[in-house]
């Protein structure tokens, strides 16, 4: 029998993800019926089921477990020599792929994208925009943005600064409750309306806390995205908590007071060690880190 080409391997662990052939098509970005028919063709030619077809999709017999852990293996291979030829780069281009959240990306990333451009035109930036912490150790992204109390040991980088966090309320909103700036900041009015976080943010530091100050019966909204609240607080909706990277930028909306939820967390940006001298690499977190560090007070509430 000839040797197994690396596509048979894929194959049989796409189906073995997804559970299904057309999953694994769509996964492998090919139809159906090719996806059945390589799939026989494999099997007949080893004499062996890879798959047991049942109601709940295709489970793995013994013989495809075995092929699995081996394309597993071979992956992990595939993207570890990949990382050590990207550390090689000396100049600085090419491709990033870069993951932040959609908060971080709006107002801190995007007000530097021009002069980063401008100073590194050959390095294209390939944004992934998540809330949840992508694994830089198989190359989900090269680079990231996060703010965290203590990245995973795998990676190398830079803390930029501390997060922190404030209460704001604008002018509008202010008016119309017949309080003055100086009023709301000594003491909270009691008739303050307040806009909160909805599933799943109820579980952060910052959901935790506002459940802890206030009670259900003030909140006249809840969301579950940073920029959703930033929104209703900006348009008069209620007050709420925002991180002052956030809240310091938006129109007729003031700081009402400075809250430090937990000190451990801070904005970092990061990559795994064995891309960190490529060029491209290189260069973004040095520029981003010095930037980033320059808006410091800024992301602490300093201004």
């Amino acid at each position: 029998m000839s040797q197994l080409p690396w596509d048979d391997f894929r194959l049989v662990r796409a189906i073995s993800e997804h559970r299904s052939l057309g999953g694994a098509a769509q996964a492998l970005g090919v139809n159906n019926s090719t996806v059945f028919r390589r799939l026989n063709a494999l099997e007949e030619a080893l004499g062996v089921r890879m798959f047991e077809r049942a109601r709940s999709g295709y489970l793995l017999t013994s013989a495809g477990e075995e092929m699995v852990a081996l394309a597993t293996r071979m992956q992990d291979s595939i993207t570890d020599f990949e990382r050590r030829i990207a550390g090689q780069d000396v100049r600085p281009s090419g491709e990033l792929r870069v993951t932040t959240t959609d908060t971080m990306f709006s107002h801190l990333i995007v007000p530097l994208y021009c002069s980063f451009r401008q100073k590194y035109p050959e390095i294209t930036l390939d944004f992934i925009i998540e809330n949840r912490i992508l694994n830089l150790s198989r190359r989900d992204a090269d680079v990231a943005i996060r703010a965290t109390a203590e990245p995973p040991e795998t990676l190398v980088g830079r803390r930029v600064a501390n997060l922190t966090w404030g209460i704001y309320a604008s002018q509008d909103m202010l008016d119309d409750i017949g309080v003055t700036l100086e009023q709301a900041s000594v003491e909270t009015p009691k008739d303050m309306r307040w806009v909160g976080y909805g599933e799943p943010m109820t579980i952060t530091a910052a959901g935790r806390w506002l459940a802890m100050h206030w009670s259900a019966d003030k909140l006249v909204m809840k969301a579950n995205t940073m920029a959703t609240l930033a929104g209703a607080i900006e348009a008069g909706v209620g007050a709420g908590l925002l991180p002052c990277f956030i809240g310091e930028g938006l129109k007729n909306v003031h700081r009402l007071a400075r809250v430090e939820l937990d000190t451990s967390i801070g904005i970092w940006v990061l990559t795994h060690p064995d891309i960190k001298r490529a060029a491209r690499v290189r260069a973004f977190l040095e520029f981003f880190g010095a930037e980033l560090n320059k808006k410091r007070k800024l992301i602490e509430g300093e201004v």
